[in-house]
């Protein structure tokens, strides 16, 4: 699946016109460290009660209902649990951290923002972000951010990643700067264990017509299916344009950006 939509308008997304795929698609960079689940609070801390443990039948029964897989039924390896599959909760549920670091809302107008000095960091919350800075000409440059996302540890298990190969879908949302004819560029890769070996992959870098007024939030997505098995990691990389200016960076910003797991409908 591949489109862009402008979540404002009524009639449809804003026309743009995505250039073909490069011949030689880009390698996936050095991968930055996958993130470690949250540990969880010792038991007993003040102001953080441990939430109850469903029964296994229960946590079966909900988890089925919720997640409906091909033929009404899974079979989970020993090694796991329903009760704990209901606490993690793997799948349906987005695996980026800090998917909105600006706290901005995409089903209003991206808010009016001048050139800044300030660091991107200190503008949210870019926990789990990997972030860079690629220098282009004519006082353009690209924002470069990253995130390794070790499936496994999200709570998803090899047989199912393997045998059944659920979607994997991402999705993201940028703004209509109007800096550049091309403002934004997204590339994910599906990575075997060794974090190296490319078993899927996917890149577009979408340009817009200019029509409409600018500032509108644009929608890109993609689904991974059918991608055959090894797959553990999702290597999710996103840029966006900035041009600098006397009296600052102008930034194009993006938000809501996600990866999830599902079953096929």
């Amino acid at each position: 699946m591949e489109e862009e939509r402008d979540p404002l308008a009524s009639g449809g997304g804003m026309e743009a016109d995505e250039p073909a795929a490069p011949g030689e698609p880009p390698s996936p960079p050095p991968p930055p460290s996958p993130r470690s689940p949250a540990a969880p609070e010792p038991p007993g801390t003040p102001g953080t009660p441990e939430p109850e443990r469903p029964s296994e039948a229960y946590a079966r029964q909900v988890l089925l209902e919720e997640w409906r897989p091909p033929g009404g039924s899974l079979e989970l390896p020993p090694r796991l649990t329903w009760q704990l599959l209901f606490l993690r909760r793997p799948l349906y549920r987005n695996l980026l951290r800090s998917p909105n670091p600006e706290g901005i809302n995409i089903y209003e107008p991206a808010p009016p923002t001048g050139p800044t000095q300030q660091p991107l960091e200190t503008l949210g919350n870019f926990r789990g972000w990997y972030i860079g800075t690629e220098k282009l000409q004519q006082n353009l440059s690209w924002t470069v951010k990253q995130q390794c996302v070790d499936l496994l540890a999200e709570g998803l298990w090899e047989e199912l990643l393997d045998d059944e190969q659920p979607d994997i879908t991402v999705m993201d949302w940028y703004e209509d700067s109007r800096l550049d004819t091309c403002v934004y560029e997204l590339h994910v890769w599906l990575l075997a264990a060794d974090r190296r070996t490319v078993i899927a992959q996917h890149h577009v870098a979408p340009r817009t017509s200019g029509r409409g007024p600018p500032g509108r939030w644009l929608q890109v997505s993609h689904v991974f299916r059918q991608y055959g098995p090894g797959v553990r990691f999702v290597h999710f990389l996103h840029k966006t344009k900035n041009r600098r200016e006397p009296s600052g960076l102008r930034r194009t910003r993006v938000t809501d950006s996600s990866v999830s797991v599902q079953f096929r409908e």
